[in-house]
């Protein structure tokens, strides 16, 4: 790792694996379409976090058979360390082939996204923030909230890529629920969003996913869902399975069972042969395409900021 004390820059060479796929491996860290806070074009990510040194962006590039790690900011040298992580580098496959070979769907998808890697930014609020916007609605709505809220709370982020450092939780926290109205977010979700905030400190110290969890879920407003979709992005947890989804029972029924609805109870049990990677393979459903069958109308995009 080498350091540039005058332009508050820190930069680091990474290996990674055979295959690795780049792209697949980080775009889950960005809402789609845009994102202010990090974009990825070009075979390049950049992203903007909070870390306890301070503000920072990452820039990861691919270099020939390297991937090349830049920070930005005073969090220069956290993120530098952390890049690995976040570019999926510190994700554990060990034994994750041989449980797949279990079953002909996974063992497929486990070759065809073999080079695909979970993400660990060790960020928790951020993550947090969106999963909290995604609660009950559309994505398209949860997307536009997060995209707004992002612009209203966010200050310019280092480096020349033109981003908004994640909003401060201090800031959350202090605002009062109706200024969240404008951004399509309801007092229900908003109240659970300024409860995260004002306690954001103690969740970012939780030594690992289990206690995040634990922490998460004593909060009013979090359950499974929301605490599972945090931890595998903040943590890289690839055994946390979003228990409460309305899409992924059945897709995991329907994938590993052929049948096309499916309860978290027998989600659950068709995923006990894959233990430590659950959550590994319902990404890899994901991926691949594979969906129950669709019988009922699409679930309408709401604002409600015109109510």
């Amino acid at each position: 790792m080498t350091a540039s004390p005058a332009t508050a820059e820190v930069r680091r060479v990474l290996t990674p694996p055979e295959r690795y796929q780049f792209g697949a491996s980080v775009r889950p860290l960005l809402v789609p379409g845009h994102d202010p806070c990090g974009h990825f074009r070009n075979d390049e990510l950049w992203l903007a976090l909070r870390t306890p040194e301070g503000p920072a962006t990452l820039h990861l590039a691919r270099s020939g058979g390297e991937l090349l790690a830049t920070g930005h900011g005073p969090g220069a040298a956290w993120v530098a360390e952390r890049a690995d992580a976040i570019a999926g580098l510190r994700d554990d496959l060990t034994a994750f082939a041989e449980l797949a070979a279990g079953h002909p769907v996974v063992a497929r998808l486990a070759r065809t996204f073999a080079g695909v890697r979970m993400p660990a930014t060790g960020q928790v609020f951020p993550r947090l923030l969106r999963a909290i916007l995604e609660q009950k609605v559309t994505g398209k709505e949860a997307h536009r909230s997060y995209r707004e809220i992002c612009r209203r709370f966010g200050e310019p982020a280092p480096g020349p890529a033109g981003l908004v450092l994640p909003p401060d939780p201090a800031a959350v926290a202090a605002t009062p629920y109706w200024e969240f109205h404008p951004f399509g977010v309801e007092q229900r979700r908003t109240q659970t969003l300024v409860r995260a905030a004002q306690v954001a400190g103690r969740l970012e110290r939780c030594a690992g996913s289990a206690e995040a969890v634990r922490r998460m879920t004593a909060l009013p407003g979090i359950g499974p869902w929301t605490a599972a979709e945090v931890v595998r992005v903040a943590y890289g947890d690839a055994d946390a399975v979003s228990v409460g989804d309305f899409h992924i029972p059945n897709t995991v029924a329907y994938a590993l069972a052929g049948e096309p609805r499916g309860t978290d109870e027998r989600m659950l049990t068709l995923l006990a042969p894959f233990p430590g990677h659950r959550g590994r393979v319902c990404d890899l459903l994901a991926m691949g395409g594979l969906t129950a069958p669709k019988y009922g109308p699409r679930m309408p995009v709401r604002s409600f900021a015109r109510f």
